[in-house]
């Protein structure tokens, strides 16, 4: 188990904040073998299919440019024109090539880590020129697994082009009881074949390498459990921190809440643990809105701040605490509750009309209908 300097062990997964600063540093998983792969298996392939058009094009290219006239011979002007159209020539011939292997390059390398770009990573780092940590960095674990690696890709290499040779000795000695153009042709078909078979024994180191870059990657980035809480903290704060601000937000939201009160249509009480403020508005509320509960201290305040602005409180102790459970602040009251509040609201707007116009006082109902499963006794 890898330990860092202070001896302890790097036993916990990368953090995503961990892979995010590996990321900006430029520490992200690449696969040489995978790129080396791509580029030989497509390059190998796109010659083989475009020979036809490069060997007309040099073709092209020989008449025009190797028949010269006796005038062009002895005209430094003509010959360097006759250079820069070859050129020109060639490299428009070559150019979807170089195009294709242009993209196979950019996707190969993107393949594993994905794009990125680390501005820091390519600032210049003296420590690199430390020749001990050069040293180091050749002889230890990561050199010795790349000198493994090539040696392992040599053997594989050499053993399927002595594979290739013997499976293939009839045709290439074959070649020379052909005519020359015949064997011309022969001869780059077979060395085509022959290249696509050696290159392809890339795909196996690829498919090795690819899995051990993205164990090692994450192996580096390992944490130890110190580690994980310093990040913890450095990120969410300290605890007795978190815990003060969560207090304080609590103290902001109660104030808001209390300030809503006065507001209220209604106050409806347990009549002394809980309390509920709702606010109705028929033209532009579908139903009563809860702008303020609480218990205990907090239901008290509730009272206080209703008493004094004159707000009617109920005593309904089973539709008290159904809202209070069942609702949160500046949400509607559930469905389930609509036919209870709208008498209770019904009460209220009688009670309103009574203490400005007198007569005979209204009747409180009896009782709420409040579903069972609405029901905290």
């Amino acid at each position: 188990m890898a330990e860092n300097q202070d001896g302890q062990e790097k036993s916990h997964d990368p953090t995503s904040k961990r892979l995010n600063d590996a990321r900006k540093k430029g520490q992200v998983p690449r696969s040489r073998e995978l790129n080396t792969a791509a580029l030989t298996l497509v390059g190998v392939a796109t010659m083989m299919l475009m020979g036809g058009h490069f060997g007309s094009g040099f073709q092209a290219q020989f008449r025009q440019h190797l028949a010269l006239r006796r005038a062009d011979v002895f005209d430094p002007h003509a010959l360097l024109a006759h250079l820069v159209t070859a050129i020109q020539d060639a490299l428009l011939m070559l150019a979807p090539f170089f195009a294709v292997m242009m993209v196979v390059a950019i996707a190969a390398s993107v393949a594993l880590g994905g794009f990125n770009l680390s501005i820091e990573a390519m600032q210049p780092k003296f420590s690199k020129l430390d020749p001990i940590k050069g040293l180091k960095r050749i002889f230890g674990p990561k050199g010795l697994m790349e000198l493994l690696k090539s040696l392992a890709k040599f053997l594989l290499v050499s053993l399927v082009t002595a594979w290739v040779l013997w499976a293939w000795r009839d045709d290439i000695l074959g070649l020379g009881s052909h005519d020359p153009g015949q064997a011309l042709v022969e001869g780059l078909s077979l060395v085509g074949w022959a290249a696509l078979l050696i290159a392809s024994t890339m795909i196996l180191m690829a498919i090795i390498d690819v899995p051990f870059q993205l164990w090692q990657h994450k192996k580096e980035l390992k944490m130890t459990l110190q580690e994980v809480r310093d990040e913890m903290k450095e990120t969410e704060g300290r605890p007795e921190v978190r815990g003060r601000i969560r207090q304080l937000q609590r103290e902001m939201a109660q104030r808001r809440m209390m300030q809503e009160v006065p507001k209220a249509d209604v106050i409806v009480t347990n009549p002394t643990h809980y309390a509920v403020a709702l606010r109705y508005d028929p033209e532009r509320m579908r139903a009563p809105l809860l702008i303020a509960k609480g218990k205990d201290l907090v239901a008290a305040q509730i009272r206080e701040i209703g008493d004094a602005h004159a707000i009617p409180i109920i005593e309904a102790p089973v539709l008290a605490r159904a809202i209070y459970f069942h609702t949160e602040l500046n949400e509607t009251i559930p469905a389930q509750l609509f036919l209870a509040v709208a008498q209770l609201l019904a009460y209220v707007f009688q009670l309103r009309a009574w203490r400005e116009e007198g007569g005979e006082p209204p009747q409180p109902p009896e009782d709420f209908p409040v579903p069972e499963d609405f029901r905290h006794d």
